[in-house]
């Protein structure tokens, strides 16, 4: 027998438990379909994120910074150590910790707001008068209805052809995140998020690591600064990077991977590693969605097809994160999320896709919103630019990291901020600032106007803004 609701949300990743938590703050029967598994075959809600992406690597990258400081910097501060070492399955271990509380996280919020979560695979069975019939395909086998669907499936990641995963030797983000030991060589395909923050995290604890990319040059949706000052730091760093090149094949038969490529001259090259991971992009997860039950369009890449306010051609049914356009970014899946719980409230949800901040928690962090400078002279628009260095930051000398700098970019007539961008430390907590003052409207005036705190690494901000008139303080 069916059971009854005014919302079926199928996904409980970032942008599915979130709507799913707004609908029912606004007097919604709720219903939250995730088929993700913990080790023991409980429910893991969270999606990519929170298994298999942001918060893991975040808890990988912060141990294997740890290791990093002590090895490299403690010295600095007076603190000596004798036999370095890191116990991986530890560090694994505290990850999966990290891991777990955040699912319970989840299935606490959903309970505290009433939300009926179903553990298995959700999909399209039939439209019904009123509604839509949707499948639950786990232990206990349910059907639901609903006059409103939201789609968050997410998700995965590609692969590339001829290449499959076998999470062993071919790694994607997942089997990144679970090897068991630090490999000798490692080899990455991809410069994206994904392949810096696990090169990183790997290259920290010994591996000799590199980096493959089939663009010309590194990082081409940040400011060409900002990329410029990142490749020269991890470069220094050791991580080793090959651009423009071609993949002809990989080779997994022996004991480990052969990447066979020409590089940007064309000439032919081999590279031979331990574990390579491939992180060329994800793709949009509709796998058993049964789309076509029902008439729900995609697009040629397999995304659902939505319009501005996530609609999709179905009435009363709605896609929201990964498996729509837009960035693959998890805090955007959340706004999307939260809006379209208020527009089938009638209310007036919005994402403002202009102010969504971008973030690579590498060491330096690298952090933009907004426009680029190479954007702005593609568009023509006049700007006044403004960059101040963590080197003349009082808080970055006392913390070690002086690495990087802020850059702003206004308005050349208005002096409204069009984009700030920060290479250097916390940059992704520095950039909420600049969200705001752009969500605003604020200039850069308003920004060099505001008292910061000192000694902050925030500092820099204001000095950037203060760059922009020519008039920093302390550079």
């Amino acid at each position: 027998m069916s059971k009854q609701f005014d919302v079926v949300v199928i996904g409980g990743g970032p942008g599915g438990y979130i709507a799913a938590i707004r609908a029912a703050q606004l007097g919604f029967q709720v219903a939250c379909i995730d088929e993700w598994k913990n080790d023991k075959g409980g429910p893991a809600p969270g999606g990519t994120c929170t298994n298999v992406g942001c918060i893991p690597s975040k808890a990988l990258l912060q141990s294997s910074e740890h290791f990093d400081h002590a090895a490299h910097h403690f010295n600095d501060h007076g603190i000596s150590l004798d036999n370095l070492k890191m116990d991986v399955a530890r560090m694994v271990g505290r990850k999966n910790t990290v891991v777990k509380q955040n699912n319970d996280g989840i299935l606490f919020l959903l309970k505290k707001n009433k939300v009926s979560f179903f553990h298995g695979r959700g999909s399209f069975a039939k439209a019904v008068e009123g509604g839509y019939e949707i499948n639950v395909a786990g232990a206990a086998n349910e059907v639901l209805t609903a006059k409103n669907v939201i789609v968050a499936t997410g998700s995965n990641a590609r692969a590339l052809p001829g290449a499959a995963f076998d999470e062993d030797k071919i790694l994607s983000n997942d089997g990144a995140l679970r090897l068991g030991a630090v490999p000798a060589t490692l080899g990455v395909i991809g410069s994206g998020v994904i392949g810096l923050e696990m090169g990183s995290v790997w290259r920290r604890l010994g591996a000799e690591v590199t980096i493959l990319e089939a663009m010309p040059g590194f990082l081409g949706a940040a400011d060409e600064g900002v990329a410029k000052e990142a490749l020269k730091a991890f470069k220094k760093q050791g991580l080793k990077f090959e651009f423009g090149v071609k993949i002809s094949k990989v080779d997994a038969s022996g004991e480990g991977v052969v990447v066979s490529f020409a590089d940007a001259k064309g000439v032919e090259q081999t590279l031979a590693v331990d574990k390579l991971i491939v992180s060329i992009g994800r793709v949009a997860n509709t796998i058993g969605l049964n789309p076509e039950a029902v008439g729900l369009a995609l697009d040629d890449r397999g995304m659902v097809v939505v319009d501005g306010d996530c609609k999709t051609n179905l009435p009363g049914v709605w896609a929201v994160g990964d498996v729509v356009r837009g960035p693959m970014l998890a805090h955007k899946a959340e706004e999307e999320g939260v809006a379209v719980a208020e527009r089938i409230a009638g209310q007036h949800g919005h994402v403002n896709f202009a102010t969504i901040p971008w973030v690579i928690y590498t060491s330096p962090e690298i952090a933009w919103v907004g426009r680029t400078e190479q954007q702005l002279k593609a568009d023509g628009v006049a700007y006044k630019a403004g960059q101040f260095p963590f080197l003349a930051n009082g808080r970055a000398r006392a913390l070690g990291d002086t690495t990087g700098f802020v850059k702003f970019l206004a308005d050349a007539t208005t002096d409204e901020i069009l984009g700030v961008h920060i290479v250097g430390p916390m940059a992704s907590e520095l950039i909420s600032e600049a969200v705001v003052a752009m969500e605003f409207k604020a200039s850069a005036e308003d920004i060099a106007r505001i008292c910061h705190a000192h000694p902050s690494l925030s500092e820099a901000t204001k000095e950037a803004a203060l760059a922009v008139d020519k008039r920093t303080l302390n550079f």
